[in-house]
């Protein structure tokens, strides 16, 4: 796998913050351009742009902020996007019946790590949500880092399930 690494400009929670990311070569890259879809067959690179317990959403784009859902504070996940994809708002898609959201595929990494903004991982896709805010669609793909110490036993959204039904027991 190619090394990436992020680099912070500004203070974080300002209109100025920036993250900015490096490859190998130490040269600065685009996050959506220059980093691929695929990490590997079947494997797919992820941006985080909320690291998981994070209100603080540096998009590849903007900066938002989400609100907290009781009892939890931030993404209760690594969210992020996948690299070179984009959900196009002039095509309807037939079964939400909205345009695509103009944004790239997000990704929620459900693994055990809390990462950086800005870190790239490696992910294999468990399962994928249709999801429509404001008249459009916005896929979120469900995926686990496959440097988790538990990405082998997560293999499709059916053993995500099972995992939280031990846990919840």
């Amino acid at each position: 796998m190619s090394s990436f690494s992020s680099k912070e400009h500004a203070a974080p929670f300002t209109l100025e913050y920036r993250v900015f990311l490096k490859n190998e070569k130490e040269q600065y890259i685009s996050p959506f351009h220059d980093v691929l879809i695929y990490a590997d067959k079947h494997i797919f690179h992820m941006v985080v742009e909320a690291p998981h317990w994070s209100n603080a959403k540096k998009e590849i784009r903007k900066l938002r902020y989400v609100a907290n859902l009781f009892p939890y504070t931030g993404y209760i996940c690594n969210y992020g996007a996948i690299p070179q994809t984009w959900e196009d708002p002039g095509h309807n898609d037939k079964r939400t019946g909205c345009c695509g959201d103009n944004d790239p595929i997000d990704v929620c990494e459900i693994g055990s790590k809390v990462c950086a903004r800005g870190e790239i991982l490696r992910v294999k896709v468990l399962g994928i949500l249709a999801m429509t805010d404001e008249g459009e669609t916005g896929w979120k793909i469900i995926a686990i880092n496959v440097d988790d110490p538990d990405a082998a036993n997560y293999n499709d959204i059916y053993d995500v399930k099972c995992n939280l039904e031990v846990i919840c027991e």
